[in-house]
């Protein structure tokens, strides 16, 4: 039986991640009550959680998610591969592997919400942005600078700037 934040199309060949509002979020993409027994609601319950690391199921939950490789989950959280093999044997994130696995989880939640999907979220996540200088979204999250610029160019995009 999935989980109540999975929802399957009309074939019952595709699983979206939605939280119970319908929206993708950051912790349904990172496994919703699997990982989190009380979904944080706030930035500062997000603190307390990356404080205490992450479990290493959310990281098989974002694969599931985005639908990423492990190399290219490692390349955008900027995590060594072999060391995100660790994490999944030791079971927790650590603190900063925590911060930038939510950090690109919101991103891609900000995406989907903008473009009101996950399936063109990602597609445009991928995909060379002229606003970023021809960088994809994807490449820079794994810094907050980058992340911030692209959540800036989310934004944009949701106010019609680059429409």
């Amino acid at each position: 039986m999935l989980p109540f934040w999975y929802k399957m199309d009309a074939k019952w060949q595709e699983v979206k991640i939605v939280n119970l509002t319908g929206r993708v979020s950051a912790d349904s993409l990172l496994g919703g009550r699997t990982v989190f027994p009380r979904a944080p609601r706030s930035g500062l319950e997000w603190v307390d959680v990356v404080r205490h690391g992450i479990s290493a199921q959310a990281l098989d939950a974002m694969l599931r998610s985005i639908g990423l490789s492990q190399a290219e989950l490692a390349q955008a959280l900027d995590i060594p591969e072999r060391t995100l093999a660790r994490r999944k044997r030791e079971g927790v994130l650590s603190r900063e592997e925590s911060a930038k696995l939510l950090r690109l989880a919101r991103v891609v939640a900000r995406a989907a919400e903008v473009f009101e999907d996950l399936d063109p979220a990602l597609a445009w996540l991928k995909t060379p942005i002229a606003a970023l200088e021809g960088a994809t979204p994807l490449s820079l999250v794994d810094t907050d600078i980058g992340a911030d610029s692209v959540m800036d160019t989310l934004g944009r995009i949701e106010h019609g700037v680059f429409a």
